[in-house]
């Protein structure tokens, strides 16, 4: 463990983190931020993209795609290049990687060049995220710092979603899409410039060396998973996209028998050969199929069918994201009364009473009365369960294992979305386009549109 004093305990008694600590806690939380807000910001800003650079209707997906592939496919890359060459240095280099890329997007003048600068963004987003969970692993002991920690960490993550389409609404509006990407620029400079100052340098400890097989097949089988169920989101179940899909189940197939097989591994043996890490790895996948498409419908249901602006939109999550904030904090403060499993399954308990409440949704549902409750228990739920199954996740994980570890746990997230968003579009397009009779509860919505453009499933976007 380092040696950076990371709480004090105040006159009353009461926990408090070192000032130092909290400084840290929020180059790394604002890291996440940035992440989860990218993955938000761009897509209110498509219109004027298109008409800016001479997309075509099928072009403009890239825009948003180019950031998914790069992002969900490094991860595991990313991960363990951090545990490699050590998590500090790797979290800034992904900074500077995506302040670069977010500078030249914001420029750029061709269509290639923003797409390229987006696939940048998400090759350094990729190299940030596992860094920097990695890095919380390392400046906060196990105990009322850590779950302190993943508290704050849950709230921003959530916050970001919905501050990603407010702020992309307000720059779209008074100044310019190019605006969308600029904003990042000062803001990595700030994380950089205090994760030089406040970060800790690595301990010495190094994992062994990269399985380049095993990376070859996790990042070709991650990107061509993420980008079927893309396709399959947008296209339906088509050939191509089974095609793509059973190419990516057979590299993932032989990246596992890769990682049994071989001594150098990607993924050490002590990550995934411990119950709780995958138990949590899989709650994640669930959880992400469960929250991530229903976050995209309630977005698309304001916009599309009850025409509202995209600040509307943005705002209308900020009761969720407090929710998941206020859960956060008191599942820390349980986490040392209850078991992470009991307090995981009240969690996601109340995720599904959340999901059930919103199901009720009409065309003419007010938002007090319909939305909001489903929104906010959906929201404490997932406050609930955060914590331990972080917690969980990261368990098993030595110094050199965290930053991979950390991967994982992402990279369960994102599939988890892809698929939701994929599977729930072809459901829903199913329903409406059903005869009027068998579908009397959405007879009022006359500008539905059952296949929206362009739905791909955004990073991180979450409210985990």
């Amino acid at each position: 463990m380092n040696t950076l004093r990371t709480s004090r305990t105040s006159p009353s008694g009461q926990y408090r983190l070192s000032l130092r600590a909290a400084v840290v806690l929020g180059v790394l939380s604002g890291s996440q931020l940035l992440i989860v807000v990218d993955a938000t910001i761009v897509n209110v800003a498509l219109g004027p993209i298109r008409a800016g650079l001479g997309f075509s209707a099928a072009q403009l997906q890239w825009v948003i795609t180019a950031y998914t592939l790069a992002f969900g496919g490094l991860l595991l890359v990313g991960g363990k290049v951090a545990d490699r060459f050590g998590h500090r240095r790797m979290f800034l280099l992904g900074a500077v990687a995506f302040g670069v890329a977010s500078l030249a997007g914001g420029a750029a003048g061709h269509q290639l060049v923003l797409v390229g600068a987006r696939a940048v963004q998400g090759a350094g987003a990729a190299l940030m995220a596992p860094a920097a969970m990695a890095l919380v692993m390392d400046v906060f002991a196990p105990g009322k710092g850590r779950t302190l920690a993943f508290g704050i960490w849950a709230g921003v993550t959530a916050g970001g979603t919905a501050l990603g389409s407010v702020v992309g609404g307000v720059l779209t509006e008074v100044s310019s899409w190019r605006w969308v990407l600029w904003i990042n620029v000062p803001i990595v400079a700030v994380v950089i410039v205090l994760g030089l100052l406040v970060l800790p340098p690595a301990r010495g400890v190094r994992a062994s060396a990269i399985d380049l097989a095993g990376a070859a097949t996790a990042t070709g089988g991650l990107t061509l998973l993420v980008f079927g169920l893309i396709r399959a989101s947008e296209h339906g179940w088509n050939a191509a996209t089974v095609l793509v899909l059973l190419v990516a189940v057979a590299l993932l197939v032989v990246f596992v028998v890769l990682q049994v097989t071989r001594r150098a591994k990607l993924v050490p043996a002590g990550v995934l050969g411990s119950r709780a890490v995958v138990a949590a790895d899989i709650a994640g996948l669930i959880l992400g199929v469960a929250i991530y498409a229903p976050f995209f419908f309630v977005s698309l249901f304001l916009s599309t069918v009850q025409g509202r602006d995209p600040v509307y939109v943005g705002l209308a999550f900020v009761p969720m994201t407090a929710a998941v904030a206020v859960a956060a904090r008191i599942s820390g403060a349980l986490a040392e009364r209850i078991r992470p499993g009991r307090l995981s399954a009240a969690g996601v308990a109340l995720v599904a009473i959340g999901l059930a409440l919103l199901a009720r949704i009409e065309p003419a549902s007010g938002y007090a009365t319909i939305l909001l409750p489903g929104l906010v228990v959906a929201g404490f739920g997932l406050g609930l369960t955060f914590v331990p199954l972080t917690a969980a996740a990261m368990s098993s994980a030595g110094p050199a294992d965290s930053g991979i570890a950390s991967a994982l746990f992402n990279a369960a997230q994102q599939i988890g979305g892809a698929l939701g968003l994929a599977v729930l579009t072809t459901i829903s397009t199913s329903v409406a386009t059903t005869p009027p009779r068998k579908q009397s509860r959405m007879a009022g919505a006359q500008h539905y549109s059952p296949r929206p453009p362009s739905p791909s499933p955004p990073p991180q976007c979450s409210p985990l």
